[in-house]
């Protein structure tokens, strides 16, 4: 039986049935989760999709974090669940204290809509697992704010500790070190810019993110088979 993979649906988000596709093309079972849900629904994973979650007022996800259902998002990744923000995810995935460090506007102040060039920095996560460190992937971006930054301590840390999962080949916004994407210290919460719903086909021009994917569906399938 397939893992069901809970994606995570906010007012504004927009890339839900995207994630849903990509997910059982890799060979999970998507199921949409409304963000005033406390209850998650028995899933085996989580993805916090791309969009504008409550319209990015403010700033994007620091309204996010409040949704109901982002109790039981820490509750399900303090427990170990797999858990994945996309773009407008990994924003709330900050927001919500579940990752370090923050999403600002790209350099240049532009918004980018392009394929992106990435290098698989580290197997220690969920995404990851099943990929080669130094693989190449073409994933597209498409953000205004996804220059990731934080303190020189965070930034040692996520170095030290194996946890930069994803970077850019060629930086596009202004990333510090070129950082694509991470993970937790326990690598089950991840949060990546370049969106691998996007990159699930070669008919959409990449079949990369596919890669990423299937590890995640995989994670959710140990965590069903442990539970079972």
């Amino acid at each position: 039986m397939a893992p069901r993979i809970g994606v995570v649906v906010f007012p504004g988000t927009n890339c839900e049935h995207d994630v849903v596709a990509a997910v059982e093309a890799a060979g999970g079972t998507g199921a949409l989760v409304w963000h005033r849900d406390a209850d998650l629904g028995g899933v085996d994973a989580l993805v916090l999709p791309g969009g504008f979650a409550h319209g990015d007022y403010l700033r994007p996800g620091a309204l996010a974090r409040f949704s109901p259902v982002m109790e039981a998002v820490r509750a399900f990744a303090r427990a170990g669940g797999p858990v994945v923000g996309i773009c407008n995810g990994f924003q709330v995935l900050t927001e919500a204290g579940l990752l370090p460090g923050a999403l600002q506007k790209n350099g240049r102040l532009r918004f980018l809509c392009e394929p992106a060039r990435l290098v698989v920095a580290s197997t220690a996560s969920v995404l990851t697992a099943g990929v080669s460190t130094g693989t190449e992937l073409v994933i597209p971006i498409n953000h205004f704010s996804g220059n990731y930054t934080c303190d020189a301590e965070t930034l040692r840390r996520l170095q030290d500790e194996d946890r930069i999962v994803l970077r850019y080949a060629e930086n596009p916004n202004g990333s510090v070190d070129a950082i694509a994407g991470i993970a937790n210290e326990t690598g089950n919460v991840v949060g990546l810019m370049p969106h691998p719903e996007r990159a699930s086909s070669a008919l959409l021009g990449s079949d990369d993110g596919l890669v990423l994917l299937r590890s995640l569906v995989a994670a959710a399938a140990a965590r069903a088979a442990a539970a079972a």
